[in-house]
């Protein structure tokens, strides 16, 4: 059972006041350290793991980044926990900018692109819409694979403080043909795809969509309430909770068929949304899915608590340790370089804090809206790990970004509980319903027409080389995906085996962990436009055809 909302208050307030005695205890037991205010280190509990040491800097770099005129050498961010220090977080928290303008700060980063701004023509001043686009101030000498505009919107649903924040680009002066639909993790926002979003829009005929979840990023944020009973329907309920919004932003944008890629989260609930709503994909990319395997606690207990887990390195993992390293032998792929094969998971232990967390259903973000000024020192525990392989002007301003969705008020964060335990196993493993993607009845049969059945549908499974996700589940979907398709090659009729379409792949990224389209963006973006252009060329046909 989920504790109430004034508990989970209550216990997260504990657990930083914990947090603050054990950093003064430390402080304290250590005279060496002069400047507490901005260089600490935080002894850790013996029951949390504190990652890969830092390694020292070697004399080459020490010398690059040598500051000119005799200024003291800027020291790396410490490995610590909480790596930002006590006036920094404050300086932080009080010029903090808006989660909007944090966006845009982010997708200035991209290149080529250009946003389409209001017409001059206008009376008013308008924001660009999709309703209202306005003029394109882009050009093929601006844009060498363009010209291409950018728009944010924020699209409005039924109900009470429903929306969903819409980023967009499209090739100005050309038809779509198709239309691909990114979708964010748990707690993230569409601003981490920043280094997809201009090569995967250089494909000719694609408009590309971004959408925050509903209750995430810079969507609107209604209060998150589950009100069935039964352990299933509170299942079901929270993933309708996502899945219904997606549906009515596809409705409103008149959008009739799509290809969807999901990372994380994202994918897990692409699945769901494939399944309560068939017929409008044309391809599905999974990309390090949450979800996958089955594990007996997650199913089978009402608030399981297993023993091991490799969630954690989702936060303790050094992310330039993963991207830059040799690859893991969690992953093992044949001499001709084409299947992955699957070997024993890696587990570890992980810290009791994060089972008692969970089980109070209190997210990481409310302790950092919790902590008020010191929330960006919070934030910093995971942005120093997961930003540390970028430069150091977009690391910050994608910390800056985290932090302006982070700090936010909690809605959407606080379905997890009820989709994963802790872990990140999933209550309802996509493994035992994958095989029913695209495989669902569009249209019941009638007295006078058969059922109109979907044919199957290209399903990818993307893994980083270092995730620590586990490969297995995927490879496992493969082959259930395979004996769908055989099945229905089988039995289904003439018409049904002529139109059939499913398929089903594993692919895996290079130097690249959870986060594999931002630790490996090249190699992650050649595999989706290899992607899309097949999905068009399918498109084409079936034009041809019809």
């Amino acid at each position: 059972m989920l504790k109430s909302p004034t508990s989970a208050v209550v216990q997260s307030r504990k657990l930083i006041t914990t947090v603050a005695r054990t950093q003064h205890v430390d402080s304290a037991s250590s005279p060496s350290k002069t400047n507490a205010l901005t260089e600490e280190h935080i002894a850790l509990p013996s029951s949390i793991p504190s990652g890969r040491p830092p390694k020292p800097m070697l004399a080459p770099r020490r010398a690059r980044e040598q500051a000119p005129e005799g200024k003291p050498v800027a020291k790396p961010p410490s490995m610590a926990l909480f790596p930002l220090g006590y006036k920094d977080a404050v300086y932080q928290w009080w010029n903090s900018v808006t989660p909007t303008v944090a966006e845009r700060n982010v997708i200035s980063c991209i290149p080529y692109l250009r946003e389409a701004v209001a017409a001059s023509t206008s009376s008013l001043t308008q924001v660009p819409s999709a309703e209202h686009p306005g003029e394109a101030q882009t050009s093929k000498k601006i844009d060498p694979y363009g010209p291409r505009v950018w728009k944010s919107a924020m699209v409005t649903l039924s109900g009470k403080n429903r929306g969903l924040n819409e980023f967009s680009v499209e090739r100005v002066g050309e038809p779509v043909d198709d239309t691909l639909v990114m979708l964010h993790g748990y707690g993230a926002g569409l601003g981490f795809y920043y280094k997809n979003f201009e090569n995967l829009s250089r494909s000719e005929g694609w408009k590309l969509y971004a959408l925050d979840w509903l209750g995430m990023g810079n969507s609107t944020r209604p209060p998150f309430r589950i009100c069935s009973k039964d352990p299933a329907e509170k299942i079901t309920e929270a993933e309708n909770w996502f899945v219904d919004a997606l549906e009515e932003w596809r409705k409103i944008r008149k959008i009739e068929k799509f290809t969807l890629l999901g990372h994380s989260l994202g994918g897990y609930l692409g699945v769901s949304y494939a399944l309560k709503y068939p017929g409008h994909l044309n391809k599905l990319i999974l990309a390090s899915p949450v979800g996958i395997p089955e594990d007996p606690y997650a199913v089978n207990a009402d608030m399981p608590e297993p023993m091991e887990s490799s969630f954690q390195d989702e936060i303790t993992v050094d992310q330039q340790a993963t991207t830059t390293a040799q690859d893991s032998n969690t992953l093992n792929v044949d001499k001709r370089g084409q299947q992955p094969e699957a070997s024993e998971p890696k587990k570890r232990p992980y810290p009791p804090w994060l089972v008692w967390l969970w089980d109070a259903n209190v997210s990481p973000f409310s302790i950092v809206r919790l902590t008020g000024p010191l929330g960006p020192r919070f934030t910093s525990g995971w942005t120093s790990r997961r930003f540390n392989h970028l430069t150091p002007e977009e690391k910050q301003t994608l910390h800056d970004y985290a932090y302006s969705i982070f700090r936010q008020r909690g809605s959407g964060e606080y379905a997890l509980p009820y989709l994963l335990a802790p872990g990140a196993h999933a209550r309802r493993p996509v493994i035992n319903r994958i095989y029913r993607v695209g495989r669902q009845t569009i249209t019941p049969a009638t007295e006078t027409a058969p059922a109109v059945k979907e044919t199957g549908i290209p399903i990818i499974f993307m893994y980083g080389k270092n995730d620590w996700m586990d490969v297995a589940g995927g490879l496992a979907a493969e082959e259930k995906l395979k004996q769908a398709k055989l099945n229905a090659l089988l039995h289904g009729t003439d018409e049904e085996k002529r139109k059939e379409n499913g398929s089903a792949r594993v692919l895996i990224v290079s130097k690249a962990g959870h986060h594999l389209y931002l630790d490996n963006p090249d190699e992650f973006n050649a595999y989706i436009r290899k992607e899309l252009d097949e999905t068009r060329r399918q498109t084409l046909r079936e034009r041809t055809q019809s």
